[in-house]
Order: C-alpha cells, then structure tokens, then sequence
C-alpha cells in the first residue's frame, strides 16, 4: 500500500488545519468576523468587568417555551455572559425557568419585573404565553433586575428584539458597575430658585438613586449660593438645576462658572417662557409671559442662546385628551392633538436618545448655537419641518385645538428649531477678562474635558400627580402613553458621568442579514429538491470516481 507523504502540500493543509481546529476547541478561543465585531467585548466592558473584586451572580429568567425570536435572545445573553466570565471567573449566572419552578407573578413582580404576554397558536387554539424576560444581578447583598427587552413603542417585535440585541452589552455591563461600585458618584439637586418642587421631582430622584447619591442642594443662608456653599457643591459630581424661576445672582453666576471649570457636569431643563397647563384647561385661555432668569451672558459663554418664544410643531406632537361631549350624563373624552407639546424624537445618533420612546416636552422654547467655539455641540432634540413660533407676550387658548395648522396671532413658520443640546469638550470661563474674578478665590479660567446638557423646557423632569401621588416620570394617565422622558434623563445622567466610556455601547448596530421571505416561498420546492438530490449525486460521482479509478489502477 502506497504511504501518504506528509510532506505534501496537501498532508501539511490537512495537519495545520486540524491543529488549529484542535487549539480553538480546547482553549476555547474564538475568532470574530462580523463586521461589526458583534462578538468582541469593548475596552471599557473589559475594564468593569476586571474590577469586580467579590461573586457576582446573574439570574437570567429566560428559560422554557417560548418563540424563536426569543430563543435568539436567549443564545445572545448566554454568550455575553459566558465572555463576561471568562474575562473575571468571579461572575457566574445561571438560566431560570419561572414556570418550571412554580415563582408566582406577584412575587416576580414585587423583583421589578413586568410580563411580556404573547399569544401561542396551537392545534387552532390561541393561548397566551407569560415571558419574563429580565436579568437579576446580585452583589454583595445588592440586586437589581435588568429588563433585556427595550421598552420603544411604535416598531415591531422583531425591531424591538434586535434593538434589544443591540443594547445587550450596554445594559448588562452598566448594571454590573452601578451593583458593583462601592463609591457612588453624588448628584446635587439646586433648591434656591424655585425649581419643581419635591412631589413633581420625585420621578427623577427615584431614577437618580438608582445609581448614584442624589440630594438637594439648599444655600446655607436659605436666599443665595455664596462660597460658603462651595465645599459641598465641591463633592457633587453633578448639578441639576431643574425650572428656575427665580433671577440667579452675579454672584452665583461667579460660583456656577467656577463649578463647571472644576470638572462639575450640569444638567439645565430651563423655561424662557412662563405658561402652566393647569391654568389654560381651568381658563380656557393664558397669556404666557418670557422668564428672565438672568442668564443670558452665562449660556452665550458656551455658544448658546434660549429664545423666549413657544415653538409649535404640527407634525410631531403630543396628544391632550378633553370632554368633547357628553351622553347619557357620561363625558365623552377625545384626544385631539396639541402642538404645544412638540414630541423629542431622535433623529441624530447620539447614546441619550438611542432606542427611546418619543420625549414629550411642555411648552418648550428654543435653543440657538452659535459658532466660534472649540467644544462639540451636538443636537439632541429638534422640532419638525413644519415648526411656526409664537411670540410671547400673547394669547395660548385652548380652542386652538381645532385647527393646528392656521396661523394666529404673532405667529409666523419656522426652520426647525433645536430643544436639547449636549456640550463636550473644554470650556472657557465666563469671567476670565472679568472683575468678578477677584471674588473666587482659586478662580480658574478653564475647564479639564468637561459635558454639559441643556433643555429647553423646564417641565421635561417633571412627573404627574393624581390624587396626591406622583406618577412616573413620563405616565400621561389621560392618554394612557408612556413617554421617554425618564429613559432620557437617566442616559443624560450616565452620559455626563460615564467615566468608563460605556455610552459609546448604546451606539452599537448590528446589521441584519435576514433571509428574502418573498424568494423562500417562491423557490421553496426547488430548495428542497436541491437540499435532497445534490447530496446523494456528490456521494455517487465520488463513489464512480473512486471506483474508475481503483479499476484503472489494478485492473
């Protein structure tokens, strides 16, 4: 029998392809040729998940019958988390099927976690399947529990998998730092200038604790912000200054300024104008009036300029929900739309605004940028094309309702206009050429890398109240809408202290690479005949052939 020489081309293909297929197998190392590196893990996943330093555990409720697109989900999750653990062996999870264990809704509920319902056809009969689809992360006596379904209205459900799919990365990984950091960064909350109070705050303070410190910032001598408010504003790593109403002071100009050229992040939900909801549903008719908080110079420092004039947007809007009849002494309600209320909708690729519902905003104003400066602007939020404003001091009545597209009084149309910016770079102090520079001691004339976000509407943190209890952040009870206004300001939050560079995850896109449906339906016999035949015609023409060729050489 004639021997294999090894030492052919062929022989050392087949050994070096078997070694390799061997050292992949048992090192358990994996080569990724997605284009978009689906399958890699970020620098800043790596780092946070190296620096937990006791057993981190994941409970991933995604175990049983369920459709296929969940099934991908599933696969997806158990991957990340299997690469999660092989970078620190301390993390570990495991898959749990709710049903299988007999865990009753409430007691999944009373976790944080919400049903996912979805109707099952079998044998002609439609039942209705309760998912649970959340991770738990537990750490040290801590836990949270993670939706890994986004909550995006207005896309299908395959849209709505893969955008899950998409965000896999960046919601597990956030998670696991905000559970496994022992020093949470501090938010100060500026009370001094007649902000939202406390009940219509609440939705942003319980999103706040979620992962950081968060309390209110009150002046020492209860009427301005003087130095001796310095060392505590000094320990917040951000400020939120939410619907002032009240003029700020040259001097706490000087200590806002100061904040900022100190690394301080700064949140700004500003109204220009002063016109309340409840007060045009009682009285049919307001006359909002511009608000003038003093600030003009501090927010053109940064290139930015908050216009005193409402914006309308008839395309993108909110819906308000009013008795539009009555029968059989029952109010008939309507929801009619309000442009008014314009809608945030991202239409820029930014990680705040990624995969979020629409961002109702009240009553907001606009923002004009303006160039010159070194910093990155970046557009956040802007209305339609189809935009008019209206010039205050002037009438907003209710009956405007009814016809959203006619122009009233001391309207005019308008290029679309800007409601939410972010700002990132080095900024210049406001005060460096200035007098008022003497009075800080320390003074700086520049910031390090620092972020900023500013918005044109003071009302876009403020949370309903019915009957004396606080809604959710973003719950319209009327209209029975759940708007994005929570998710916004918490990716803001995450945005602006993201010291791991995590956010640049909520960025990820992976690219679908679906099957044409419409070719599988039309050419689905000759696949199958295809799928059937060619096998069995490759086996008997390597058969003939081998045989052709045994018979030539010993025959």
């Amino acid at each position: 029998m004639k021997k294999i020489n090894l030492k052919s081309p062929f022989a050392i293909l087949l050994i070096g392809t078997f070694a390799v297929a061997l050292i992949l197998a048992f090192s358990g190392i994996r080569l990724d040729l997605t284009k978009e590196k689906r399958y890699t893990l970020s620098d800043s996943t790596i780092k946070v998940l190296e620096s937990v330093k006791k057993p981190l555990t994941v409970d991933v409720y995604l175990e049983g019958d369920f459709p296929a697109s969940f099934k991908q989900l599933q696969s997806e999750t158990k991957f990340m988390l299997e690469e999660f653990r092989k970078i620190n062996p301390k993390i570990d999870f495991k898959f749990i099927d709710p049903i299988k264990t007999k865990m009753s809704q409430d007691t999944l509920m009373a976790m944080g976690m919400q049903p996912s319902v979805l109707p099952d056809n079998k044998d002609g009969k439609t039942t209705q399947i309760y998912l649970f689809p959340y991770a738990v992360v537990k750490y040290n006596q801590r836990g949270v529990s993670i939706p890994l379904v986004i909550q995006q209205s207005n896309i299908n459900a395959e849209e709505q998998l893969r955008k899950s799919i998409e965000n896999l990365e960046y919601n597990l990984v956030s998670n696991i730092k905000a559970v496994a950091t022992n020093k949470r960064k501090k938010i100060g909350i500026l009370v001094n200038q007649d902000e939202l109070n406390p009940r219509e705050f609440e939705g942003f303070m319980n999103l706040a604790l979620e992962s950081y410190d968060a309390g209110p910032i009150v002046p020492k001598n209860n009427v301005e912000i003087t130095q001796a408010d310095v060392p505590l504003l000094k320990q917040m790593s951000a400020l939120v200054i939410a619907k002032p109403r009240k003029a700020f002071t040259d001097g706490e100009k000087v200590i806002l300024d100061q904040y900022i050229m100190n690394g301080g992040k700064t949140i700004w939900m500003i109204d220009a104008v002063n016109a309340e909801m409840d007060t045009l549903t009682r009285s049919k008719k307001v006359m909002p009036f511009p608000v003038d908080i003093n600030m003009t110079d501090f927010f053109f420092n940064y290139g930015l300029r908050i216009n005193p004039a409402l914006v309308k947007d008839v395309k993108k809007y909110a819906l308000l929900k009013l008795v539009t009849g009555e029968v059989g002494g029952n109010a008939q309600y309507t929801s009619l739309p309000w442009p008014y209320f314009p809608l945030g909708i991202a239409e820029h690729d930014h990680p705040i605004t990624k995969n979020i519902n629409p961002v109702k905003l009240e009553f907001p104003t606009s923002i004009d940028t303006l160039g010159g400066r070194k910093f990155k602007t970046h557009v956040l939020f802007e209305s339609s094309e189809r935009t008019l404003l209206k010039q205050v001091p002037n009438y907003v009545e209710l009956k405007e309702i009814s016809s959203v597209d006619s122009l009233g009084q001391m309207e005019k149309p308008s290029t679309p206009k800007i409601f939410a910016v972010a700002l990132e770079g080095k900024f210049n102090s406001a005060y460096a050429s200035r007098i008022e520079r003497k009075s800080y001691p320390g003074f700086k004339a520049s910031s390090p890398e620092n972020k900023m976000i500013v918005i044109a509407d003071g009302d876009v943190g403020r949370n309903k109240i019915i009957k004396g209890q606080a809604l959710p952040l973003g719950v319209d009870m009327l209209t029975d809408e759940q708007f994005g206004n929570e998710q916004f300001l918490r990716n803001a939050l995450d945005y602006l202290l993201d010291d791991s560079n995590l956010m640049g995850l909520r960025n990820r896109n992976i690219e679908e690479r679906l099957l044409d449906r419409h070719r599988i339906a039309d050419e689905r016999t000759n696949w199958q005949y295809l799928n059937l035949f060619l096998p069995l015609a490759i086996i008997g023409l390597l058969g003939g052939l081998f045989f052709w060729l045994r018979k030539k050489k010993f025959g």
